[in-house]
This record gives C-alpha cells, sequence and structure tokens, in this order.
C-alpha cells in the first residue's frame, strides 16, 4: 500500500518525536532502573537507548528516502541497515529480560542458536552492500524491500515467541509474576511490526516500540512497591497476595519455610551495618538462586526470609533445607569473609483449606531449630 510522501514524512516525524519524546523523559525519571536488580537495568536501558537511536534514526531515513546525493544515500543504506539490526536487538533483548525477570535458566542450545541468528542477520546485511538481498536503494535513493526482508522479522518473531512461552509456563507456576505482565508489552511491539509490514511506506514501529518499553517500565515500578529495596526479593506485603492467590486457585496447596540468620548480630557488630546489609544481600541471591521458578523469596523481616514454594510434601521441606545448607557451605568455603553464613530453618507443606496461621507454625519450627543450633554453638562466638 503506498501513502503519498508527504503524509509519510509528516506522519513518521510527528511519531518518531513522540516516541523519542517518552524514552528520554524514562531516562531522565530513571525508570531504568531497578532496585536489587542491576542485570535487568542494564538491559532495560540498552533496549531504551537502542529504541530512542531507532526513534531518531526513522524520520532521517524517510526525508533522505527518493533525495539525490552520496549523503542521502549513506542516510538511506545505513540507517536502513541498523533499524534491521535493531529488531534483533529487540527481540533478544526482550527475551533476555523475561529470563533474568523470572530467574529461569536457559539452554547452552538457546544461547548458542540466538548467536548463530545475530551473526548470519549481521553477515547478510554486509552482503546486502554488495548485492541486494534483504533491501536495496536504487539510483533515486529508494528503498525497496528485498527477496530476504523477511528472515528479520521471521527472526524477532521467534525470539519474542520464544520469550512469551518461557514466561507463560513461569507464570502458572509463580503468581508473582501477575506484576510482570509481558503481553502489556509484547503487543505493541506485535502491533508495531505487523502494520508496518503490510501497510508499506508507513512508520509505526518505533514509536510502538517505545510504547512497549514504557508499559515495561510501569509494570517493573509497580512491581517495585512489593519489592525489598535492600535485597531485590519481595516484602512482606506480598505474602498476602499470594497466599490470596492459592486461596483463589484449585491448587492450594504450597510449602512454606522460614530462616532466621545465625549470628546476625555479631556481623553488625564486629563488622559494620555495610556488611551485614551486603550479607543481606548474598543470602537473598542465594535463596533467588535456589528458588529459581520453583517459588518465591520474601524478606519477612530484618534478617528473616521465608520462601513460599510450589510444591508440597515434607519430602521437599527436607530438600530445600538441605540445599540451602548446602549453598551456604558452598557460599562460606568460597567467600573469604571472616564470618560464617548459616540459618535456623523451619518449613512445613500447607493447605489453604486448613484455616491456620502458616506464619506462626513455621516461626515455631525455625525458632526450634535455632534452639538446637545454639546447644552446639556459643552464641558470643558465632
Amino acid at each position: 500500500m503506498e501513502v503519498p510522501q508527504g503524509i509519510n514524512l509528516t506522519a513518521a516525524v510527528v511519531a518518531d518525536f513522540a516516541g523519542a519524546l517518552l524514552l528520554v523523559l524514562i531516562l531522565l525519571a530513571k525508570g531504568w532502573q531497578l532496585p536489587g536488580r542491576r542485570s535487568e537495568s542494564r538491559i532495560l536501558l540498552i533496549l531504551i537507548l537502542a529504541s530512542l537511536v531507532d526513534n531518531v534514526i526513522d524520520p532521517f531515513i524517510f526525508m533522505a528516502d527518493g533525495k539525490p546525493g552520496t549523503l542521502n544515500y549513506v542516510i538511506v543504506a545505513f540507517g536502513n541497515s541498523f533499524l534491521f539490526l535493531y529488531n534483533l536487538v529487540v527481540g533478544a533483548g526482550v527475551l533476555a529480560l523475561i529470563v533474568r525477570h523470572i530467574r529461569q535458566k536457559v539452554s547452552k542450545f538457546t544461547i548458542v542458536a540466538s548467536w548463530i541468528l545475530a551473526g548470519i542477520e549481521t553477515v547478510l546485511l554486509v552482503i546486502n552492500f554488495f548485492t541486494p538481498i534483504v533491501f536495496s536503494v536504487d539510483e533515486n535513493n529508494v528503498y525497496k524491500r528485498g527477496p530476504l526482508y523477511c528472515v528479520y522479522i521471521i527472526a524477532a518473531a521467534i525470539l519474542l515467541t520464544y520469550g512469551l512461552i518461557v514466561y507463560l509456563k513461569a507464570r502458572r507456576k509463580v503468581g508473582a509474576l501477575r506484576y510482570f505482565p509481558v503481553w502489556e508489552f509484547i503487543l505493541p511491539i506485535i502491533f508495531g511490526v505487523t502494520l508496518q509490514t503490510v501497510f508499506y511506506g508507513i512508520s509505526t514501529q518505533p514509536v510502538c516500540f517505545a510504547l512497549a518499553f514504557c508499559s515495561i517500565v510501569i509494570n517493573l515500578q509497580n512491581e517495585y512497591l512489593y519489592i525489598d529495596k535492600l535485597t531485590g526479593v519481595y516484602n512482606r506485603y506480598e505474602l498476602d497476595k499470594l497466599v490470596e492467590y492459592y486461596t483463589n486457585r484449585r491448587k492450594k496447596q504450597f510449602v512454606a519455610i522460614m530462616l532466621d540468620l545465625n549470628g546476625f548480630k555479631s556481623i553488625n557488630d564486629n563488622y559494620s551495618h555495610k556488611e551485614g546489609d551486603e550479607a543481606l544481600r548474598t543470602v537473598a541471591n542465594i535463596l533467588k538462586d535456589i528458588c529459581e521458578n520453583e517459588g518465591d523469596v520474601i524478606r519477612f523481616a530484618g534478617d528473616e526470609f521465608v520462601l513460599i514454594l510450589h510444591t508440597f510434601g515434607e519430602d521437599a521441606v527436607e530438600d530445600f533445607r538441605n540445599r540451602i545448607h548446602k549453598a551456604f557451605q558452598v557460599y562460606n568455603e568460597t567467600s573469604g569473609k571472616p564470618y560464617k553464613l548459616s540459618a535456623a530453618i523451619g518449613g512445613a507443606p500447607f493447605d489453604v483449606g486448613d484455616g491456620y496461621d502458616f506464619i506462626d507454625r513455621i516461626d515455631r519450627l525455625m525458632y526450634e531449630d535455632k534452639r538446637k543450633f545454639y546447644q552446639d554453638h556459643d552464641r558470643r562466638s558465632v
């Protein structure tokens, strides 16, 4: 579908300016910074900066298209090459953000396949300068799609679809992912790409991508109302939400575990509160690594943590207890810290329909474990 050039240019400039403005406001407000989650923050920052460049370059490409001169050729040829690679950046970036957020392990096959895909797309664009196969720029500097144009659309679609599948599988188990509704930011991306692909000559992709990243920022910042700012795990308010989530589901059984660090006061007293904060962050990261997408980690109070696990049975309690003790042991042997981390642990399987206070029960089980610990350890030496 061809649209008059004047309308194209006006629409492109207005849409791209709106998208760029949204992204600049996010950057100025530092909306990409997520407390306690540096890797996700870096991925989100890269996506926002790449999208900002996309919104800035796009109107120049429209203005240069069909205009004579070497400079206009360079703008059209290299600008469109960047836009094709940008599709790959978005697909891979959104996939990485989803995976990091839900702490899902990625197979080596997926990593290798992604790198191979990136290499193929880059090579195709290099070849395109000599033999137009992805897009062409004729003697009048008019851009035209090539036979391999669809490769980049399909590749981005595969990456986004895979990310959505990973999310949906985790969403069935992890109730806290309700704060991270992937559909809300994948839909604008799909809409923008589809519209620009079907209706040749209009520019909807950049502004739709900007809207998508605004949605990501809003949802993640909303999620952090329920995040402990020091450790990056969920706070106590999230605990009630999780219980409500289980109550409203047919599967109402879960395992709850409470941990309380042994001798934490001595870390603050002997090595400073800054070191104590670092110890809490370390414990939170250890617990997140153990749980991955098998459950949620909550900082209950001070040096107390609660795990809500999507499993059931006494065997599951013992399994996680052993995994936690093992992880602390490995950390103590390799950290080089002058203190040792350990925790009293109490846990049990629960059915929401039983009607009793599971926090009170795991609290009593945890203190029973702590009492046994201090029978063999001097409180002043821990």
